[in-house]
């Protein structure tokens, strides 16, 4: 074990021990930590769905099937996180959401109406009462797993906030479900459907290019960051949306992850990583895992950080730049 790792091991144990990681979760990142390098997995997992709000192109039931079809195709088994406002709370959204589990996905729970716990208008208990609303529709589908995703992946605008719900979670015997690989796909598609509405035969090459340039950029400077917090590739478990962007391109988002040698793993694989079980004590605002482990070890803004934290701002600006 090199020197860095040693010292990103004591990190992991000491953050371990504040949160009252079984010992054996510890011994874990040790295991993880001393083996060789091995290939780079990522777990793919879709929040806000099933949508059934209409949109350029596609229904909501060949979005649903194309991005389904997708994934069989490629041998992923995934996770969808059900806003169950979006459309489960209703029989045509529901089926969709039923056709996940039967195809041998997750499904978890991302709130009824999507609020965010950051919010100062948004209580504690009403928070934990939308996590209740969503939960008894979803459970009753095939794949159902009790793992929790944050809206906005906010944890809250206070400790109390963010401790209560951490406990709050452990009550229902919820897991956490955290993104180590945040993506701003819901950026582009706004950008997507914005372009196809005003103009329903424009090319979408440009688009689809900086996209795709997009989740390489993330996943590379995360795994990047995975190897200096970590000294070691963790399983990334990356966040992608329900929506027509994905719908219409996923294949090549997955076909770019082969080329570059990434395998994928199940959610349920990657959650069992020990990094999965630490709470760090300072939560980046809607962004990933290991950001929130950079600030609680004191990182500070390192390089790069900035393109990790813009919600697309950069690739928008290069849309601009081309006429789009």
């Amino acid at each position: 074990m090199s020197n860095l790792q040693l010292l990103n091991y004591m990190r992991c144990l000491i953050m371990a021990m504040r949160r009252g990681i079984h010992l054996s979760a510890v011994v874990s990142v040790a295991f993880f930590l001393a083996s060789a390098a091995q290939a780079q997995t990522v777990a793919l997992t879709f929040d806000d769905g099933p949508k059934i709000a209409e949109t350029p192109l596609m229904s909501p039931q060949q979005r649903n099937q194309a991005l389904l079809d997708t994934l069989a195709r490629h041998g992923v088994k995934a996770a969808l996180f059900v806003t169950a406002g979006n459309g489960a709370n209703q029989p045509q959204g529901y089926a969709l959401a039923q056709a996940w589990g039967l195809a041998g996905h997750a499904i978890g729970n991302h709130t009824m109406t999507h609020p965010s716990l950051h919010s100062a208008s948004m209580s504690l208990a009403n928070y934990e009462q939308e996590m209740l609303d969503c939960d008894q529709i979803i459970k009753s589908l095939p794949g159902y797993q009790k793992w929790f995703r944050y809206t906005y992946l906010r944890e809250g605008n206070t400790p109390e906030k963010r401790d209560g719900m951490r406990a709050f979670l452990k009550q229902h015997a919820y897991r956490n479900a955290y993104v180590s690989l945040d993506t701003s796909d819901w950026r582009f598609d706004a950008k997507l459907i914005d372009v196809l509405r005003h103009d329903p035969e424009a090319d979408l090459s440009a688009i689809k290019r900086v996209y795709l340039a997009h989740i390489r950029q993330r996943a590379l400077a995360y795994r990047a960051l995975s190897q200096q917090l970590q000294g070691r590739d963790i399983p990334q478990v990356m966040l992608l949306h329900h929506n027509l962007i994905n719908a219409l391109w996923l294949d090549d988002v997955l076909r770019q992850f082969e080329d570059m040698g990434w395998h994928f793993v199940t959610p349920a694989a990657a959650f069992a990583d020990p990094v999965y079980q630490l709470a760090p004590d300072s939560p980046a605002h809607g962004q990933s895992l290991l950001l929130s482990m950079a600030l609680s070890l004191g990182l500070g803004k390192f390089d790069g950080w900035n393109r990790l934290v813009d919600d697309g701002d950069a690739d928008m600006a290069q849309l601009s730049a081309e006429g789009r």
